[in-house]
């Protein structure tokens, strides 16, 4: 199939990639608000596995073909589908650039609206699409998760697939038919059930993430490790132990953004949700967790102090910030005169571009363990497999307020505490 991709999001980057790597001829438009240019030079792009390697090999192989965001569709083949990926905030340009598009499309094509949009915008964009009523919109849920874009799309368990036409589904089943080898990963429903099940699912798993992270807090309060209540609660059949961490808040471009989004839907609706005010409520505050028990341990006496950090990213495996805690976090520790030791594998170019050059920051790359030389404690927000095991005999001795908050709650309190140091952790503790 001849496919047209527009925009600049994640998933807009690996479909590209993907459906040039199974044959298809693939042209794909960025978005004008981040070219390929500047998309090829990206932290975020670099540190997704296999990602762009696909893209320079479609674009060696002649299967795929990146344009510049003002260059029009070369006016070959009728394309057959045309995938839009784009962020919620580039909504009110949805229409326009689905009109620009539709020169290119054949009597029969068929719009992949991938993008996460308020409940009904894929009917919306099937009305720009003309062609007599042969040519219909689906809704396919970004599902996609950072760090695994290439293997959620390549490998899919499921596809939420939001289609009211069997023609429509036929051609998207075939465009994407080498991705559901395996088993059957289609499941089929009503368009306006899949754009609200996207939204709603992102809105189940913070409220679990919330929920767990108010139950840390008490057993905080009450004196009970939160992990022997995560093992109780997980064993339950009825709960299970996904999305029981507890943690120092969550964060990223499409977890925060579908909140928002499902909020607004909420009150559009005219059904305001005090649930979901709450969670985004509690997760804001819980940014902020690290930043009490530091204030707790030195009673309010931070002016001066140095504090470390490992990691800044939203989660591992990526190089973003959006939304990430550690921006919350920052905020906090400078306001207070805190001196910050930072250390990532991926984002420190995000995080300078967010902050800028900030006279309380210095950003350590390399070993991690140089960034606690001297600190007064450190703080762990993003759980890096390379923080997972440090050389606890040099941190200790390197730690001198030898106080370590645990964001994730990755470490061993006991151990931790054997090693001579004070161990804080979400719902944990321990002391020497």
């Amino acid at each position: 199939m001849r496919v047209v991709v527009i925009g600049s999001e994640l998933a807009a980057a690996t479909a590209a990639a993907a459906l040039s790597w199974v044959g298809h001829d693939v042209v794909w438009r960025p978005h004008i608000s981040s070219d390929w240019e500047t998309l090829s030079t990206s932290a975020w792009l670099a540190s997704e596995p296999h990602l762009r390697s696909h893209l320079e090999e479609g674009r060696h192989q002649g299967k795929l073909s990146i344009l510049q965001p003002d260059e029009p569709i070369p006016p070959s083949a009728p394309c057959d589908v045309l995938w839009l990926a784009l962020s919620p905030e580039q909504r009110s340009e949805a229409g326009d650039l689905v009109a620009g598009a539709v020169p290119c499309l054949s009597e029969s094509a068929v719009l992949v609206n991938n993008s996460t949009f308020p409940v009904g915008e894929t009917e919306a964009l099937e009305a720009q699409l003309g062609g007599s009523g042969r040519r219909n919109a689906v809704a396919l849920a970004d599902l996609l998760e950072e760090g695994r874009a290439w293997e959620a799309f390549t490998r899919p368990s499921r596809w939420l697939f939001g289609c009211d036409d069997d023609r429509a589904e036929h051609q998207v089943r075939e465009l994407l038919r080498a991705f559901n080898r395996r088993r059957e990963v289609f499941q089929r429903m009503p368009r306006r059930a899949a754009e609200l099940s996207k939204l709603a699912i992102n809105g189940m798993l913070a409220t679990r993430i919330s929920y767990m992270n108010e139950i840390a807090g008490l057993a905080d309060s009450l004196g009970v490790d939160v992990e022997q209540v995560r093992l109780g609660m997980g064993a339950d059949t009825r709960i299970g132990y996904e999305y029981l961490y507890p943690g120092c808040g969550f964060g990223g471009p499409n977890f925060s953004r579908d909140l928002m989004r499902l909020a607004d839907v909420q009150s559009a609706s005219g059904r305001h949700s005090a649930l979901l005010d709450q969670v985004l409520d509690i997760n804001e505050h819980k940014k902020e967790t690290l930043f009490r028990k530091l204030w707790a341990h030195y009673h309010g006496c931070l002016e001066g102090r140095t504090v470390a950090i490992w990691g800044a990213a939203f989660k591992p495996g990526t190089a973003r910030i959006d939304h990430a805690p550690v921006l919350t976090l920052l905020r906090a520790l400078w306001a207070q005169g805190v001196h910050v030791r930072l250390h990532d594998p991926a984002a420190l170019e995000a995080l300078r571009d967010a902050v800028g050059e900030h006279p309380l920051l210095t950003c350590i790359e390399g070993d991690p363990i140089e960034a606690t030389e001297g600190a007064d404690a450190l703080m762990l927000v993003t759980e890096w497999k390379a923080y997972w095991n440090p050389d606890w005999q040099r941190l200790a001795s390197q730690l001198a307020g030898r106080l370590l908050l645990d964001g994730r709650n990755i470490y061993d309190p006991r151990y931790v505490a054997s090693m001579g140091l004070h161990y804080r952790g979400i719902g944990r503790r321990a002391d020497p």
